[in-house]
């Protein structure tokens, strides 16, 4: 049976409130990394025995690169994870909207969202569009010398469209 539109709204709404709730988020990896150094007389380097570590790193990706950044005590290390578990949280909620907004575009009426006056034509422009002769594409502009008389002057050699060429009169 198809959920009513109110429900799907509180839904919705329910959502939207959960998602502001979360607080602080950031996105990214928490891993552990054990590793060697590069003293060869650490204890690292012996045989059967563990390397230094674990140290906890937050990956994530900054404009296309792989940032890291290192925590240095247990307290930074839990705050990034709060933050990380927030961020997957937030996803999955953006998920769960953007499946019940379409299900809300699905159910709803198409008589509610449209009106019948709601697309009006527009009116044609009362200003007069620019001749394309002689003036064609501004190869020619005119300039008053005085009073009632106008001389033509080229504003360069040709236009583009190629219908006016150096020596050729209009």
């Amino acid at each position: 049976m198809p959920d009513s539109l109110t429900a799907l709204e509180q839904q919705r709404s329910r959502l939207l409130t959960e998602i502001v709730e979360l607080g602080d988020f950031r996105s990214g990896s928490i891993t552990a990394i054990q590793g060697r150094c590069g003293k060869p007389n650490c204890h690292c380097h012996q045989p059967n025995r563990p390397g230094h570590g674990p140290n906890f790193r937050l990956t994530r990706k900054v404009n296309g690169k792989t940032v890291s950044e290192c925590f240095s005590s247990a307290v930074e290390l839990r705050k990034a994870q709060r933050e990380v578990d927030a961020f997957h949280r937030f996803r999955q909620l953006s998920q769960e909207l953007l499946e019940v907004n379409e299900r809300i575009c699905r159910t709803r009426p198409v008589a509610d969202t449209f009106s019948p006056q709601g697309k009006k034509r527009r009116k044609p422009s009362s200003r007069k569009s620019r001749a394309k002769y002689p003036n064609c594409c501004g190869s020619f502009s005119a300039v008053a010398a005085r009073p009632g008389v106008w001389i033509w002057r080229p504003l360069r050699w040709w236009c583009a469209r190629r219908c006016i060429r150096p020596g050729q009169r209009l």
